[in-house]
């Protein structure tokens, strides 16, 4: 296949090629800047723009756009046409829909952020169904080495959150936006076969799923085969947050460790996982993540790793090989 050709995926979107698949750094790496100013914004975003990336997930635990005024939604729109960055996607993440205490107030959030996303630029709304940290959470090395909170499976849990991820995916399509739903443990988004169910139960082409399987191999406890999982997910994805972790499992006293990892070194191969989401048709952006250290270096080691793994996957890797073999006889 071409490095030039524009093969169509599964619903018919033209496929990117590897290099300009659009792969977003996360801004997880930053601190909270809700209220800071324009020209800290522009700091932030110039370092993920030096490192290579050429797209950016406004990530909420950065900047909050669903909260802020028209001013500074300029404000922000000049700083990343400062940076040259493409907002690919926003995140908002632990603002659940169906959280039994801020539900309410997070639903009200969520479209004050579609209309954000929207008069910026951005392609793709993340939101999911966890929430805030736990305080043994927050106090834990990691994170998800405590357990957070757990979603209940009753039918009228399950039918609200239809309700109102729906509601949400109807505002996305009418503002010309994707909303797409990240998996995480122990929510109705928790596993494969929870979260496609939940995609097809919402029923609109505008709402996907973000198959973000990292959340799930770092946790200290037996998990779904990931290769497995990826084939099930991917046919309905439109957007993907992608991380690593070295995973180890001792059978004997079963104690289980996970830390963070370069995509090309951890325990899962998106070599084959790649492979998947090609075959399946899927064209939605990448956000590569990473938690601990520089996360910032090494998402960018990641974006380069993905799109060698997209040139292999889609058939430019062959090509080229094939093509420059040739041209030396």
């Amino acid at each position: 296949m071409s490095s030039t050709a524009r093969p169509r995926g599964a619903d018919g979107t033209t496929r990117p090629t590897s290099e300009r698949w659009p792969i977003a750094a996360a801004m997880l790496n930053f601190p909270g800047s809700q209220d800071a100013p324009a020209d800290t914004w522009v700091d932030h975003l110039a370092e993920v723009a030096y490192e290579g990336f050429t797209e950016v997930d406004l990530t909420d635990s950065w900047v909050q756009p669903g909260d802020l005024t028209p001013a500074r939604i300029e404000e922000l729109r000049g700083a990343l046409a400062a940076t040259g960055l493409d907002p690919v996607a926003l995140s908002a993440i632990r603002r659940s829909v169906i959280d039994p205490v801020a539900g309410d107030d997070n639903l009200a959030y969520s479209h004050r952020t579609i209309d954000a996303a929207a008069a910026l630029g951005v392609k793709v709304v993340s939101v999911g169904l966890h929430r805030p940290l736990l305080p043994q959470q927050r106090q834990a090395f990691w994170f998800w080495t405590e357990e957070g909170p757990h979603d209940d499976t009753d039918a009228d849990t399950w039918a609200r959150a239809v309700q109102r991820l729906r509601e949400l995916g109807t505002h996305a399509r009418e503002v010309g936006l994707e909303l797409s739903l990240e998996m995480y443990e122990d929510t109705l988004l928790g596993t494969a076969e929870s979260a496609v169910r939940l995609v097809n139960d919402i029923g609109d082409d505008a709402v996907g799923l973000n198959p973000d399987l990292g959340n799930l191999i770092r946790l200290h406890r037996p998990i779904e085969d990931f290769q497995a999982a990826v084939a099930a997910c991917l046919p309905v994805s439109n957007y993907w947050h992608v991380k690593s972790y070295f995973r180890d499992e001792d059978r004997r006293t079963g104690t289980v460790v996970a830390l963070p990892a370069p995509m090309e070194m951890g325990s899962v191969s998106y070599r084959t996982a790649l492979r998947t989401a090609i075959d399946a048709g899927f064209t939605g952006p990448l956000c590569v993540e990473h938690y601990g250290g520089d996360g910032l270096s090494v998402a960018a080691r990641n974006m380069r790793y993905l799109r060698r793994m997209l040139a292999v996957a889609t058939g430019e890797a062959r090509e080229q090989v094939l093509r420059t073999a040739g041209a030396g006889r």
